[in-house]
């Protein structure tokens, strides 16, 4: 019998966009991009998620290309899969903001053994995307920054959590990272779909670095508050 992280394992090595994107945005899959994220990120799952408790599902945007575009673990960037996880990695030690907020947030909750014997984390959307920007730079691109992106990975979100859900995942609620077009688009999905009882939308972890630094603390408990909701 498979357990759950297994199934995630075989999830992630298996992730394939097949459709075609608008113009001007590549597909970034990290498992088929670099033969070592893959091993990396079962050495990740296998840590934390080897039994068959069931989890309560944190959905993110979709991978940057300095977290799990590098790991393959969603809001886990190399330094903190190596400070944090005690995980080897091989590769660029990049620094993802997100990432640093949510490690603060899984220390305040008891560590990365305890949060993940009750929470798994991926995106609404499990590929990333990127574009060039007008100074000739690759950058980050979410799924919902054009309708006609949105359109082109809509059947792809929705087979992607249709098969996460079968992993051992808690339906009464979801916890959205993202209270603007991110919840948005989930609550739309979530109508049609009957995925989850209860959306439960939190500012997003960049947001919180970003433009809301001098409140940190403050917005680690708001997380915090809301994970207690799981018990």
């Amino acid at each position: 019998m498979k357990n759950f992280a297994d199934k995630v394992n075989a999830f992630n090595k298996n992730l394939l966009f097949k459709g075609e994107l608008p113009i001007g945005i590549s597909i970034m899959n990290p498992f088929k991009d670099d033969k070592n994220i893959i091993t990396t990120a079962a050495a990740f799952y296998n840590k934390y998620y080897s039994d068959n408790n069931s989890r309560h599902l944190i959905l993110g945007i979709n991978p940057g290309r300095f977290g799990a575009g590098l790991t393959g673990i969603p809001f886990t960037d190399p330094k903190r899969l190596i400070d944090k996880c005690g995980l080897l990695y091989q590769g660029e030690l990049a620094h993802e903001p997100s990432s640093v907020f949510v490690y603060e947030v899984i220390d305040a909750f008891g560590g990365p053994e305890a949060f993940y014997k009750k929470f798994y984390i991926n995106s609404i959307c499990p590929l990333g995307f990127t574009s060039i920007s007008k100074k000739n730079k690759t950058v980050n691109y979410n799924y919902y920054d054009s309708n006609a992106l949105t359109k082109a990975v809509q059947d792809f979100i929705k087979q992607s959590i249709q098969t996460q859900l079968e992993f051992g995942i808690e339906r009464d609620l979801v916890f959205c990272l993202g209270m603007g077009k991110n919840e948005k688009f989930l609550r739309v999905l979530n109508d049609e779909k009957k995925y989850f009882k209860e959306i439960v939308a939190l500012p997003h972890p960049r947001y919180s670095m970003q433009y809301k630094a001098k409140l940190k603390q403050a917005y680690i408990e708001l997380y915090l508050n809301a994970f207690s909701q799981v018990k």
